[in-house]
């Protein structure tokens, strides 16, 4: 196992997530204890010392099930990391009951790592405001022992981030994002990975295979890689590349069964870093990827002077995108959607189709905007 340093720590640069534990006839809150049990244990063997987790993950059960399984290991061999919710505003007034709650279920006395949960545009403001008192209540915990590093998860906006950041950013140890190979350009990781780079945040990666969408690639794309790297699996493609990254601490896997698991750890024995041909590579296949699946808006912002309704016409079609390219697993796009105002929604096009004719890409706006409606529930098909 490669480990990597953090202020004195020696951090596994595999870590194991645990989103998306295995399960029991597809339930998703029905943990397969004895499954994840195996998986803890080859981890620990294999030299896997850092375990996510997170309040909300399978339903609440990843905590009470993480805790169970962590316990019978002495508390000095592992690293426990988990995040107050805030993807959900009701929590906000909540943290002291739920940080209380979250180390009883996890059966600790203290969290080696602890985050603001998914800071994005729908709740930058009210982790911002004070009246909340999460991040004194944090920094109180954290001066008492009970949070060693503290550190926030981000699916917003570089401008989104920038915000949290020059409010909290002097605080802040370290910083967990999206990032693979294919949103280092569609959701700019790339401007994510040199902002936290000026913070002098360690990155700690989450969806390094977007949720699996990087284990399979089509057939020629798989016959690009395996020409340059014969021995090297699809899925190791997206480790190498982030291996390829010096900012990147910690990387977390999601990991569903013995196999994924196998082959993470196998990849990780190694650090083979993609050399500059092979990032070349990978990222023309992202960008064969994202050509074939998403509306080629460039956001030049000409649709925009031409709306009569005043849509963020761009910011939609980025939504849209994301959308599309996640499918059903998609939750990016209607929580940045909840964010904006109710007659900034897609469905408020009208259809004029003055867009249109100012589109240097020559896209079919309206159309697009009716079907990201759709998709979103806001209208009927």
């Amino acid at each position: 196992m490669i480990y990597n340093e953090f202020q004195g720590l020696k951090l596994s640069a595999l870590g194991m997530g645990n989103m998306r534990l295995p399960v029991i006839d597809g339930d998703d809150n029905q943990i397969d204890v004895k499954a994840a049990e195996e998986m803890f244990a080859y981890c620990m063997e294999s030299g896997i010392n850092y375990y996510d987790t997170a309040y909300g993950y399978h339903g609440g059960k990843s905590e009470l099930v993480v805790g169970e399984l962590l316990k019978k290991y002495d508390r000095s061999s592992f690293y426990l990391a988990s995040k107050f919710p805030g993807y959900d505003l009701t929590n906000m007034p909540k943290v002291k009951e739920i940080f209380e709650d979250q180390l009883k279920k996890c059966q600790v006395e203290y969290f080696d790592f602890y985050m603001f949960h998914n800071v994005c545009e729908m709740n930058v403001d009210a982790y911002l405001d004070p009246k909340y008192g999460i991040y004194d209540y944090l920094m109180e915990q954290k001066r008492n022992g009970r949070i060693k590093h503290l550190g926030f998860s981000a699916h917003g906006d570089i401008e989104c981030m920038t915000k949290f950041l020059e409010a909290y950013g002097k605080d802040m140890e370290f910083c967990q994002i999206e990032l693979n190979y294919f949103d280092y350009k569609f959701q700019d990781a790339k401007g994510k990975v040199e902002l936290l780079k000026k913070w002098n945040l360690p990155i700690w990666v989450m969806e390094p295979v977007r949720g699996g969408q990087l284990a399979t690639l089509s057939e020629e794309a798989t016959a690009k890689l395996t020409a340059a790297r014969p021995d090297e699996k699809v899925p190791a493609w997206a480790f190498r590349f982030l291996q390829a990254i010096p900012e990147v601490t910690m990387t977390l896997s999601g990991m569903s069964n013995m196999q994924q698991l196998r082959d993470n750890i196998a990849t990780y024995e190694e650090n083979k870093p993609l050399n500059e041909a092979e990032m070349e590579l990978i990222l023309g296949v992202a960008d064969d990827m994202i050509r074939k699946t998403t509306i080629p808006c460039t956001g030049c912002h000409y649709c925009v002077s031409h709306c009569p309704k005043g849509l963020d016409i761009p910011f939609l079609l980025k939504l849209y995108n994301e959308a599309m390219v996640a499918g059903s697993g998609t939750f990016i796009a209607p929580m940045a959607l909840s964010s904006v105002d109710a007659e900034k929604q897609p469905e408020y096009c009208i259809g004029c189709h003055s867009c249109e004719k100012v589109c240097p890409q020559t896209i079919q706006i309206p159309d697009a905007l009716h079907s990201f409606a759709q998709k979103m529930g806001r209208v009927q098909e």
